[in-house]
């Protein structure tokens, strides 16, 4: 019996010993850069599921390579984060003892699925090697002014005395301390000016091969709108009066504002309201449980009074100014105008809150009466109550009302994104510390160049706040400018900073003069595929697009987009049909399938059953069947008579060779592996070892161990991973034999079909027998159609005297139809 184990583990430790897979720049070569995204390396390991992604690059990444790319195709780790902190506090140990342990058995673990990575290139975000120069770019953004600090809404909980990620925000309570409310509260944070490349970055999807919802979730988080800002006069409690900005895609409406709505989460809300109303405001604001704009939309829409007012600038009225928990800080100026007759959250809140309802649009039809209206009224129609613009169409408005605005100097037309700037500030420990400090005497100053990287220290306390500012060590610090006394910054980068550049580094992984070269990078850049999932859309997607625009002008590369091709996997689903995950404990283990069936076998199933980019269940039975699929092979392989292909295999090979390169260079996998599994069924006794070689090339992306096994009893001596992909001579293409194959397959599937019915019927099948017309004998190989259907068959022409025909089936045979009778 075969021991695949076996043979796995002699081809991983060949290829590691001569290194094939690692890469050098080599101009004489066209490259080809292939990359999954990095994985976060959890403490539980890899699943099958994890083994599905990696599966998907690997044989693409061999793909190229034996088409003769010089194929960059590296692996790493994004080891900081959240969830390594809040494992690590469980656990007891130190984060960086738990991830390091982490990384090591994910290495174990992608090894012996037989991965080809260039493992030289190895990359961890959590050492002092690769954060230095995190810091190093946030200096270079601090410099060119796309770094800045603000005051933000934070997620803060009074137990913990720590700002939470949105993610730690449970139904309002903290992750940790299931009885103890969050509180909403502002702190200086850092930020980076995404927003100054937002235009760009819309107008560069264009320019992507990616899937194209992936695309619109970009266009629609960027979030273009045009519209006008209008300046309305705000009355702040003191009596003095502020104008502000409200930028609205309704000035058609503007005559119907009744009041205004501030974010509950605005660093200046507290300017604004009165002492009288300060303690029905600050109620509010302690029912706010969550800063997430997720949160925010699906909120029942709420709020409170200010005290203070607006002057709406066309009617001179004074509305009132509500806090509410509906409006983003970010959008505009933070405060909207409300239009309740013609917005149906408006109109929730004001019929909620008892504020007029003015209307300012009727449709043509009808009349609208305010006290009556069950619904905000958002349809087309003509102006009413809007002074001299009464009676126009309300589309025609919008123009009309925007041009008197800018000519009275009271507003203008804008665009805005609903993109927001990066708030990349955390107040946690197991991320890159921020390189800067803070000098009451010269502000805040960033750490100079020369004394980076600023290490993260090993001592520190979790539980009582800002883990990094129970260091003393650490936070004491001297002023780079005037040497006096000073303090560190506690705060962490969020660590999609860290996976923001990453594809950078593995270009020169070892390099510490510089965060890389740029002529490596300007080899091997962009990437050309990129593998991940479509949850990574708006996020790191972005940030990554960011940084590569942001690099580019800053000098370090002379490219736009760093990810030239982007393929989406489909998710794999445990036999109880929900995805695979150790929480739902549905999981399957690399290790268990490797024992049991061999992980090649694992392989063929993964991307057998459907096309990558599609849900895969896993599934006993259907691995089984990729195990009975290769132990034939290898049954093949040990009788096989090495002499001339005939001209029917030779047909076959090559229309397989044209159609399958097709198909794996399209992620089309699935298919790919029908047509060599069809193939394969064509082989006959007597075979030459030039169509055996170039099957097992075309088989080697799918099933690298034991394919590189075969080629070596072949009597090879070279590695099959580096050896060159066949060509289709497509001279030797005959379409007469794909037309028999064609009837082969369907004689095949009757016979099946008949073996069934008696099986049903408590009839065993032993021998087929086959009537076929005169000049069709040719067509039919015996050989085949015994391999096909495991059963004796005997062929006869319905001409033949001394067929046998019990039955006399015979007189049934039609054209490319045989007449079938078993027994």
């Amino acid at each position: 019996m075969t021991d695949f184990n076996k043979i796995e583990r002699k081809w991983q430790e060949e290829w590691e010993k001569n290194k094939i897979f690692e890469v050098k720049k080599d101009l004489n070569k066209k490259k080809f850069y292939c990359l999954e995204m990095f994985p976060y390396p959890s403490g539980s390991g890899l699943h099958m599921g994890h083994a599905l992604n990696y599966t998907i690059g690997d044989i693409y990444a061999r793909f190229k390579r034996m088409q003769g790319f010089n194929v960059l195709y590296p692996m790493g780790y994004d080891s900081f984060g959240l969830p390594a902190e809040n494992a690590a506090i469980k656990a007891k140990k130190h984060p960086k003892i738990f991830t390091n342990a982490s990384i090591n058995n994910f290495i174990k673990q992608q090894k012996s699925l037989g991965l080809s990575y260039d493992w030289s290139r190895i990359i961890s975000t959590c050492t002092p090697e690769y954060y230095k120069w995190n810091q190093y770019f946030f200096l270079k953004f601090l410099e060119k002014g796309l770094v800045y600090r603000k005051k933000a809404a934070v997620n803060w909980c009074p137990k913990c005395n720590t700002v939470l990620a949105n993610e730690q925000v449970h139904d309002g309570k903290c992750w940790r301390h299931k009885d103890t409310d969050v509180e909403i509260k502002h702190l200086e944070q850092w930020f980076i000016k995404t927003t100054k490349y937002a235009e760009e970055l819309l107008e560069d999807i264009q320019k992507l091969e990616w899937p194209e919802r992936i695309k619109v979730m970009q266009q629609n988080w960027i979030g273009k709108s045009y519209g006008t800002e209008i300046y309305f006069e705000i009355i702040k409690p003191d009596g003095k009066k502020e104008k502000w900005p409200i930028f609205t895609t309704r000035p058609d409406t503007i005559y119907g504002v009744t009041f205004m709505v501030i974010s509950a989460q605005h660093p200046r809300l507290m300017e604004l309201v009165t002492d009288e109303q300060k303690e029905e405001v600050e109620k509010f604001l302690k029912k706010l449980k969550s800063t997430s704009a997720k949160d925010i939309e699906t909120l029942e829409k709420e709020g409170a009074f200010t005290g203070s007012y607006a002057i709406n600038p066309l009617t001179n009225e004074k509305v009132p100014i509500h806090v509410g928990n509906f409006v983003v800080a970010e959008y505009g100026s933070g405060m909207v105008m409300a239009v309740p007759a013609h917005d149906q959250r408006d109109f929730e809140f004001a019929k909620k809150y008892n504020i007029p309802i003015k209307v300012v649009i009727e449709p043509d039809a009808y009349s609208l009466n305010p006290k009556k209206m069950v619904r905000a009224y958002t349809q087309q129609g003509h102006l009413i109550n809007s002074g001299g613009f009464t009676g126009m169409n309300n589309l025609d408005a919008i123009e009309e009302i925007t041009k008197y605005l800018e000519k009275k100097k009271l507003g203008k037309k804008t665009i805005q994104y609903k993109l927001k700037d990066w708030l990349i500030s955390r107040q946690r420990y197991w991320g890159t510390p921020i390189p800067v400090i803070y000098c009451d005497k010269c502000g805040i100053v960033p750490v100079p160049e020369k004394d980076l990287p600023v290490l993260l220290p090993e001592k520190v306390k979790f539980g009582e706040g800002n883990p990094l500012a129970t260091n003393k060590d650490f936070i004491e610090t001297t002023c780079p400018k005037c040497k006096g006394k000073a303090r560190r910054e506690t705060d962490t980068m969020d660590t999609f900073f860290d996976s923001s550049w990453y594809f950078l580094r593995y270009c020169d992984p070892k390099n510490n003069e510089i965060p890389f070269d740029k002529n490596k990078v300007k080899y091997w850049m962009p990437v050309d595929q990129y593998i991940g999932g479509a949850e990574h859309a708006c996020m790191h997607l972005i940030y990554a697009r960011f940084f590569t625009k942001a690099l580019r002008d800053l000098g370090f590369l002379d490219f736009d987009e760093p990810f030239k091709r982007l393929f989406n996997q489909g998710m794999l689903h445990g036999e109880d049909g929900f995805v695979m995950s150790k929480s739902r404990g549905n999981v399957v283990l690399p290790e268990e399938v490797s024992k049991k069936y061999g992980i090649d076998t694992a392989r063929l199933f993964l991307v057998s059953v459907a096309s990558p980019d599609k849900d895969v269940q896993w599934s006993e039975n259907g691995i089984e069947g990729s195990l009975k699929f290769i132990k034939k092979l290898f049954n093949y392989f040990e009788n096989i008579k090495l002499s001339k292909s005939s001209e029917r295999v030779e047909s076959k090979l090559n229309k397989t060779i044209k159609e399958v390169t097709e198909d794996i260079d399209n992620f089309r996998y699935n298919l790919a592996v029908i047509k060599l599994r069809k193939l394969f069924e064509t082989f006959e006794e007597e075979i030459s070892k030039e169509t055996l070689e170039t099957f097992l090339k075309l088989m080697h992306p799918f099933c690298p161990h034991i394919t590189e096994e075969l080629w070596h009893k072949l009597g090879n001596t070279t590695f099959i991973s580096l050896e060159k992909w066949p060509v289709a001579d497509e001279s030797k293409i005959n379409e007469k034999f794909e037309e028999q194959e064609k009837i082969i397959e369907n004689t095949v599937s009757d016979i099946n079909n008949i073996v069934k019915i008696m099986r049903n019927k408590g009839k065993k099948a032993e021998k087929v027998y086959l009537y076929v017309l005169p000049n069709e004998i040719d067509i039919y190989n015996k050989q085949e159609i015994e391999k096909r259907t495991q059963l004796a068959i005997e062929i006869f022409s319905v001409a033949d005297k001394n067929k046998y025909d019990p039955e006399n089936k015979a007189k049934k045979a039609k054209p490319n139809k045989p007449a079938i009778y078993i027994e």
